[in-house]
């Protein structure tokens, strides 16, 4: 862990890289982009060549989709994951946009209507552990949005709870590539993968990367990143409880960030011999102090206020408020992912079953982009319905701005109504 004091006379450079903007490596860019030119062109037999590269387990083209239905985990599992769904289910339907119709100044009506994507891909990843909790906070929003075709792809073999939280959650098909592959097969199609409008889900860089790339043949949510966690936290927080967090972030793995702000030095210090100690009971102690070491920052500030002012500059995927009137600071802050208040909201429950989606915003990007919500699953198209008075009401408007534009053939669809009107011709438009 490192550690940074507001007392150092360099203090002001050394949280210059803070301000992030993550830019991928071109080795990185190319070999992603080999990768979508190799399905792009071969299909399914490519999607299948490179994932054996990076499987222990051999699959073939006719394992590609998973056809069959997932069995059921225990009574236990089944639980917990419905307890989860519901809460998540419950606030993305608190999210859904509403039609609305209303009048502008000249009284013709205008308006918007929301309608659910066709068809969605979602990346959930395998990796060292199956996130079932990531099937949850995606295909689950997807749902309650309405889109028909929900299209899940994961690094195989898909493991049987996910599969089940994955098909509860409400997908139609499933499909165990992983990788810059999957990605590229949700936006350009396969034999066997039909393309896909937008593509969802976090990944590793490879899969990152590869949303990047397809960006713009297909919709994204977000380029999210590795993990990250900011704790704001003073003298009255729980040394224990701020490790704990720390750590519970940090197993997302190396690559993550972590941050804690206090104008504290006792606390600082009581917090650094608790990640110590905690580090000492946990069955990935190796992996932990990897990442600790790499990606931890313990930053002491001037006071509570400087603080705030850094972890509104790193705009965390989650801010830990643990301090004095904690609830009154939160609109101090501008830019986080989710915030969590008080001593009493450990990240983890964020993670997996609170009700909002764990795919967030990192790297910086929480300065300009949302967590992953429900309108995102939507398509906005807007209404705008004016009669013949609205119309004549506004043609002296339309007249100097079309002029300006020199746009003669807009001016004149508006003109050739304005005298039909005025000749008593019928306009093809009902009046109101």
């Amino acid at each position: 862990m490192k550690t940074l004091n507001y007392k150092d006379y360099n203090f002001k450079s050394e949280l210059s890289f803070l301000d992030r903007r993550p830019i991928p490596s071109t080795k990185l860019a190319r070999t992603v982009s080999t990768i979508i030119r190799k399905v792009l062109k071969g299909g399914d037999r490519a999607l299948v060549d490179i994932c054996n590269q990076f499987s222990e387990e051999e699959l073939e083209v006719s394992d590609i989709e998973v056809k069959s239905r997932p069995s059921k985990p225990s009574a236990k599992i089944r639980k917990a994951l419905e307890e989860a769904h519901q809460n998540i289910v419950r606030f993305s339907r608190s999210q859904l946009p509403k039609k609305w119709i209303g009048k502008n100044t000249q009284g013709a009506e205008v308006g918007e209507i929301y309608k659910p994507l066709e068809r969605v891909g979602i990346y959930v990843p395998g990796g060292t552990a199956p996130l079932v909790s990531t099937a949850l906070m995606t295909v689950a929003i997807a749902k309650v949005a309405g889109v028909k075709q929900i299209v899940v792809c994961s690094p195989g073999p898909i493991d049987p709870v996910m599969h089940y939280a994955i098909m509860m959650s409400g997908a139609n098909e499933v499909y165990q590539v992983g990788g810059a592959q999957a990605i590229a097969a949700l936006a350009y199609g396969t034999e066997q993968i039909k393309p896909v409008l937008k593509v969802f889900g976090p990944g590793n860089a490879y899969v990152v990367e590869a949303k990047r790339q397809v960006f713009g043949i297909v919709g994204v949510d977000l380029i999210p990143g590795p993990s990250e966690i900011a704790v704001v936290a003073d003298e009255t927080a729980n040394p224990a409880f701020v490790a704990s967090d720390l750590l519970a972030q940090a197993e997302h793995g190396p690559g993550s960030s972590i941050y804690m702000m206090t104008p504290s030095l006792s606390f600082l210090e009581a917090v650094q011999l608790e990640v110590q100690k905690q580090l000492t009971a946990l069955s990935r102690k190796e992996y932990l102090n990897e990442t600790l070491h790499k990606g931890c920052y313990l930053i002491l500030t001037r006071n509570l206020s400087q603080a705030l002012e850094i972890a509104d500059q790193i705009a965390p995927e989650h801010l830990s408020l643990v301090c004095r009137k904690a609830d009154k600071w939160v609109s101090k802050i501008s830019n986080a992912g989710a915030i969590f208040i008080g001593h009493y909201s450990p990240v983890a429950l964020g993670d997996y079953m609170a009700g909002p989606s764990h795919t967030l915003p990192t790297g910086g990007a929480g300065k300009a982009f949302p967590g992953l919500m429900v309108e995102q699953f939507m398509k906005r198209t807007s209404i705008v319905s004016y009669n013949e008075r609205a119309l004549e009401k506004s043609w002296k408007t339309l007249d100097t701005l079309t002029s300006l534009e020199q746009m003669d053939a807009h001016k004149a669809s508006v003109k050739i109504r304005m005298k039909a009107k005025a000749n008593k011709r019928p306009s093809g438009q009902a009046k109101k």
